[in-house]
Order: structure tokens, then sequence, then C-alpha cells
């Protein structure tokens, strides 16, 4: 058999035949991958996250929420559920039920809001008539004031059914102008926070130490700066060298004059080996309603309204702890203090609480309290406010011993 019957074969080496078929690279203009990683790229800022104070839920949330001067609407577990479910009106759910009650509650508050058109109607009617026909002025005024109140009670029965009104109050959202919501806070500071304030004040023996007595009717919270102060917490002299921030919330429509005294009832008296009252703040006539709460001592006019300046609260090295009052005092028929006359008698050293409410016919309407100790920084506070006993430490003077008496030997025989 002859090769040539078999066709021919060309053997190529394939460890180089790749290199035939390579494509010629092209020259490129854009820097080299040296300079690429010499240059700096500022990647874009991601946008900042939108809060929404009713449907945050987490506490790095809050806190950043917070940051920009808002506060969450309503619980946590609230804003959770509303963030995982339709934004669908609270009033429109879609539940058969929960509209049948809606209903019936329309239906009630309808007939309410004609008992208190009928009401406003004899109100009219009562206050046309002439006293002489109704017993005197005296009782004619008796008679309409009873008659405000139970327009008042209407006007809260006609909405304290309302789940809208009871949705918006738990959110913060309520107005106070409005009598169901006033109703609603006072019910609410009631239920703990009232009984909370009167056994501190009189765990302290704030009753009867200043005063015999003590009914508060208004809610009352304060502020050192940014710092919430609980009843009967003791605070730092460095904290309490600044005037404090009230915060007094009645739950009347009415709009009143106040009086602001705080006092320490625990200033030692070497003498008579007793204590004296000292007044810290006196303050009149400031104007508070249950719609604007908020009393800034620090904006005071001094002319129409401070008779004792703000006194740094201070005690003495060796004395034990001193219990600040804090008292708002409702001024009578509203009539205005006299600020020029008063700043000439009124001194702080000794001043007596129950002889203020005598002498200006005022009653207290809150209280609270907190306490102040000797601390590093009173020395300072007391040199800078040129107050006197800096440099004076109180000791507990020890008892005298009985004197000795030998017992007769004859009882041990």
């Amino acid at each position: 058999m002859h090769s040539s019957s078999f066709p021919s074969t060309q053997v190529r080496c394939l460890k180089h035949a790749s290199r035939r078929f390579q494509v010629p690279r092209s020259f490129s203009t854009s820097a080299s991958r040296r300079d690429e990683a010499l240059q700096t790229v500022t990647p874009p800022e991601p946008p900042a996250a939108i809060l929404d104070p009713n449907t945050v839920y987490g506490k790095q949330q809050e806190l950043e929420l917070s940051k920009q001067g808002l506060t969450p609407v309503g619980s946590r577990r609230r804003r959770a559920a509303l963030l995982s479910s339709q934004n669908m009106p609270f009033e429109q759910l879609p539940y058969q039920c929960f509209q049948e009650a809606r209903k019936i509650l329309q239906a009630d508050r309808e007939d309410k809001i004609s008992q208190i058109n009928a009401e406003r109607r004899r109100i009219s009617i009562v206050s046309a008539r002439d006293a002489a026909t109704m017993g005197g002025e005296n009782t004619k005024k008796g008679r309409i004031m009873a008659m405000e109140r139970h327009l008042e009670q209407l006007k809260i029965q006609a909405d304290i059914n309302d789940p809208v009104i009871k949705k918006r109050f738990e959110d913060g959202q309520g107005d106070m102008n409005r009598p169901i919501y006033r109703h609603l806070a006072e019910k609410k500071w009631r239920s703990y926070k009232r009984k909370l304030l009167m056994q501190r004040l009189t765990q302290m023996h704030i009753v009867p130490d200043v005063l015999p007595h003590l009914d508060p009717v208004a809610d009352i919270s304060f502020t050192f700066g940014r710092r919430h102060i609980q009843p009967g917490e003791y605070v730092d002299s460095l904290i309490s060298e600044r005037v404090p921030k009230l915060t007094v919330q009645v739950y009347d429509k009415a709009s009143r004059l106040v009086s602001i005294v705080v006092m320490d009832p625990d200033i030692p008296n070497l003498e008579t080996d007793g204590f004296d009252f000292r007044c810290h703040y006196f303050a009149a006539n400031i104007p508070l309603n249950a719609k604007d709460p908020h009393l800034y001592l620090s904006k005071l006019s001094t002319e129409d309204h401070v008779i004792l300046p703000w006194m740094p609260p201070h005690a003495q090295k060796g004395s034990l702890y001193h219990r600040l009052a804090i008292f708002v005092c409702e001024q009578q028929d509203g009539k205005r203090i006299d600020v020029a006359a008063s700043r000439g008698k009124e001194v702080a050293q000794g001043f007596n609480f129950r002889s203020f409410m005598d002498r200006y016919h005022a009653k207290p309407i809150a209280a609270t309290i907190f306490r102040n100790e000797w601390d590093a920084n009173t020395r300072g506070i007391m040199e800078r406010a040129g107050l006197e006993g800096a440099n004076v430490e109180l000791k507990r003077k020890r008892g005298e011993k009985l004197p000795y008496r030998k017992k007769d030997g004859e009882r041990y025989r």
C-alpha cells in the first residue's frame, strides 16, 4: 500500500497558535491603572431618611426625630402597626361592627347637641331676667353658674364615646380649648401623677410643715435647662443655679392670675436650735390658662412680676438636705398685686407662706418639691451669688452626759 492513497495531514504546534488570531489592541486615551488608583472618587451622598412621627418605631429613629425637634405620635406599638398597614383613615376602617357602632354613637351625639342648644337658650333667658324677680343678684349668678356647669357636662358627654376623640388624645393632639380634652387630661392626671405628687409632699412633710392642708387642682412640672425634675429628686447646685421653667396645666376654661413662690423651710437657726423659712423666688400677676401652660420665669418682667429674684438653692456644709417647695397660687378674683409696694415689704429670710396667703388672699392650686444638699459646686455658687456662710461648717452638738451616780451595792449581794 502506498502512502499516496491516504490524505495528507498537517501537524501544527498549538502552543503558539493563539497568537496568530489575537486582535491587535487599540491605543486608548484614558488614564492608566496607576493614575486611576490615585484619583479620589467621591460617591454620591445618600438621601436623608425621611422620619415620620407617625411611623417611627425604633429607639435610634426616635432619638434622631427628637434631635429634629419632633415628638413621636402615640405608642411605639401603634406606630409599628401603622407602618405595616395601609394608610387608611381611622374612621373609615372596613369593619361592619365598627361602622354600626359609630352610627349609634353619632345618633347619641346628635341627641346631646340638641340638649346643649336647649340649655343655651335657657341660660340666655335667665340672663335676660331681672335679678329682683329671682331673689337677688347673688341668686341669679348662682343659678347661671349651675346651668353653665351643666352645659359643660353635656359637652363632655357628647364627645366622651367618640373613638376619634380618644385617638387624638392618646396621640397628644388634643385641643385644650375643648371641654372633652380637658376632662380626659384631668382624669389621666388624677389616676397617677396627682397621687404620686401627694405622696411625695406628705412623705417629705411639706404638709403640714409649710401648709396645714393642700388640694392640688392643676398639674405642675418643671425643668432646669433641658433636665426634667421628678418630685422630690435631688438636684445638683450647679443645675439649680439657673431659673427653672414651669409647666402648669389647669383643667378649666377660665383665665387667671397666679403667683409663684419657691421657699426653703429647712434653714438652720443656731440661736433657737430650730429651723426658719427662706423665700428663694416670688413673682406675681402671671397670666395662666389651659391653652398656654408654659411659664418661663427667666423671661418675666422685673417691674411687673418679680418681687424677689431667684436665689440659687444652697445648703451649708454639715446640714442635712434642704427641701425646696414650689407653690403656684391663684390670686383672688384676678386682682393684681402691687409689685413695687410688695418689693419693699417682702424679705427673703423668715418668709412665712401662711402669712403670705392671708396677706394677698392667694389660694394654692399646685405644688411640687425638689431637694438640695451640699456638694462640690455649692461654695462657688454661694460666692458668685454673694451669699454668706460658704466657709461655715455645721456640726452636730453632742448631748451632755448624765452625772455619774454610784449604784447601791447591797442589791447585788
